[in-house]
């Protein structure tokens, strides 16, 4: 009821001081089989102006031949065949015969009143080589109008994608929402879409309880007065119903934005079969890790993805509950992408976007080392790429993600060697205020592990875990080395990052390989960036947020942090410790506890 009269009123004061009649704004068409057009429309030349909606979009007009013409951005025409105005949806076709040139063509709508339907499913469109594509039916159908000899274009139902296995050959170019390319028996021609309508919806002006209720908008000449009157009701009426409106409305909306974040983010569930398809029955091997073997595949001809098969004979499920939960609903340039998943049967499988640098890890070396050492400045841009993703977990998403796993090994590089965070198999959620997670075990790899996830002589675990092992990760980096040298013997093995602190503390030169001018001091910004992310006392240790405004600052500024070595062992100023030494005097949390 408010908004028929908050509808019906604003369109009688906007029309009160033009004087205008009753009868001025008539239900007019175009020909004699054309759509009925009256407010928010008006067709050019037989409605006046101020009949319809000032939007430009709403002002239609009549062809040579009679059809109902609507102008949209980028010269694009559409041949209105009806108008719901209940609804408030239009259905309409190309006037070219062919309007998915103009959807491939990534044409935007944002500027324009009309968005295209949506639904909870999609129709997915495809390239694929001429005469491929060998099983038709109602979720699969060809596109004449962009097909030539060479290759058919095709949609299909996004239900149905994994049970046609012919499409895996074809190019995917883009999903619509099924709704927006609405079907009828005159455009059904057994395998194929000629020109299906195209339904576009409209929210303002938005006039549904008076379209519902039979009523009408009709404009008076004491609009004035009128509009006064309905004004104070509205106010009223408003005022009392604000508070459950905007709780409705909040809720609506928190459903909506998940239901289309969650179809058009989701990973897709593939068998085991597809599996099997896109690896080439597991032809070619890219890696192992603790969990299962990591495997080259393919979706298509030109989009490759590496796949994780899980090991049924560790963990229990642990890991694969922990990846789908987590990045599955996350997007971030420096988080790895989960394209899809496997669960089919006892078998479990993961599909990751593929990274062909493959991981950090690999380029860990000296300066010297001109083979692999990747250069100072891009090192820097590593290390703050890593940052803003574990930013982006520990802030970005609804719920905190703590990692647990920060390492070298965990952190692939694409083409252009940005990093991405991978794995999440050890990972934990929890809500944004909470200072602390419960752990029942260690979890992580030895020498990136913070002390108070080790043992329980420290505080509790909080997101500081991660910066600690992210602190861990900078020193291997700057000093092109594993923490511990274990290339030495046991009784002569040097711990790196104490190392470098007795360096910078007695204000001595980092004795690293310098080429260029500049690098030394990224060398020694970096190297001290880590120290203070190593901190025993998480306390003691920046929050991420922090790092990142260190990475991308000058680094003259920088102080020297503390000595995160004071454990109550002396420090050395050459340290020749034991490999061990991290851990040595911390008691292990027990399973059990």
């Amino acid at each position: 009821m408010v908004s028929c009269l908050v509808c019906c009123l604003c369109f009688i004061i906007f029309l009160a001081d033009r004087g205008l009649g009753f009868n001025d704004c008539n239900t007019s068409t175009c020909g004699s089989f054309g759509p009925p057009v009256r407010f928010p429309f008006r067709i050019r030349g037989k409605q006046p102006r101020h009949c319809g909606y000032p939007q430009s979009e709403f002002h239609l007009s009549c062809s040579e031949k009679n059809d109902t013409v609507l102008q949209l951005p980028n010269s694009w025409k559409l041949f209105i065949l009806e108008i719901d105005y209940k609804s408030q949806v239009i259905y309409a076709k190309d006037s070219g015969g062919c309007h998915f040139r103009r959807l491939i063509s990534n044409l935007s709508l944002s500027v324009s009143p009309f968005e295209l339907m949506n639904t909870r499913e999609n129709i997915t469109l495809f390239k694929c080589p001429s005469r491929k594509i060998q099983g038709w039916s109602y979720s699969v159908r060809q596109i004449p109008c962009l097909s030539d000899l060479h290759y058919d274009f095709l949609g299909a139902s996004s239900y149905y994608l994994i049970e046609n296995p012919d499409l895996l050959s074809c190019t995917k170019i883009h999903d619509y929402p099924e709704v927006a390319l609405m079907d009828n028996l005159e455009n059904w021609e057994g395998r194929n879409w000629s020109n299906p309508l195209l339904g576009l919806s409209w929210i303002n002006p938005t006039c549904k309880s008076c379209e519902a209720k039979g009523a009408s908008i009709k404009f008076i000449e004491t609009g004035a007065v009128l509009g006064s009157v309905l004004l104070v009701a509205a106010v009223v009426l408003l005022y009392r119903r604000y508070s459950f409106n905007k709780m409705e409305k909040e809720f609506q909306s928190k459903i909506k934005s998940f239901l289309d974040d969650y179809m058009s983010h989701k990973p897709t569930r593939y068998s085991y079969a597809d599996i099997k398809r896109m690896t080439s029955q597991f032809k070619d091997e890219l890696g192992q890790g603790a969990y299962g073997n990591v495997f080259r595949g393919k979706l298509s001809d030109e989009i490759l993805v590496a796949i994780k098969v899980l090991n049924i004979s560790k963990g229990n499920g642990e890991e694969f509950v922990n990846e789908v939960g987590t990045i599955g609903k996350i997007h971030h340039v420096n988080v790895v992408r989960l394209i899809g998943f496997c669960a089919d049967g006892f078998r479990r499988a993961l599909v990751y976007e593929y990274l062909p640098n493959d991981s950090l890890q690999k380029f860990i070396s000296p300066a010297d080392d001109k083979n692999h050492f990747l250069g100072w400045k891009r090192l820097q841009d590593i290390a703050l790429g890593i940052a803003k993703g574990i930013e982006y977990l520990h802030q970005g998403c609804d719920q905190r993600i703590l990692h647990f796993d920060i390492k070298p090994h965990n952190i692939l590089l694409d083409h252009d060697f940005n990093p991405k965070i991978s794995d999440f198999g050890l990972a934990k959620l929890c809500a944004k205020d909470q200072s602390a997670v419960s752990m029942t075990t260690a979890r992580g790899t030895i020498g990136y592990i913070a002390p108070e996830v080790f043992s329980r002589n420290f505080r509790n675990v909080s997101y500081k875990a991660d910066i600690y092992s992210f602190g861990m990760l900078v020193l291997e980096m700057v000093g092109g080395r594993k923490i511990v040298d274990i290339t030495k013997d046991s009784d002569e093995q040097i711990y790196f990052p104490e190392w470098i602190y007795n360096l910078l503390e007695e204000g001595e030169d980092l004795r690293f390989h310098i080429e260029e001018e500049g690098d030394a001091k990224i060398a020694k910004k970096l190297a001290i960036i880590g120290l203070w992310c190593i901190q025993w006392n998480p306390v003691d240790r920046p929050t991420i947020r922090v790092v990142v405004h260190m990475l991308e600052g000058e680094g003259e500024n920088l102080t020297i942090p503390p000595n995160p070595f004071n454990s109550g062992i002396q420090t050395k100023k050459n340290p020749k410790i034991s490999g061990k030494r991290l851990h040595s005097e911390l008691d292990a949390i027990s399973e059990t506890e």
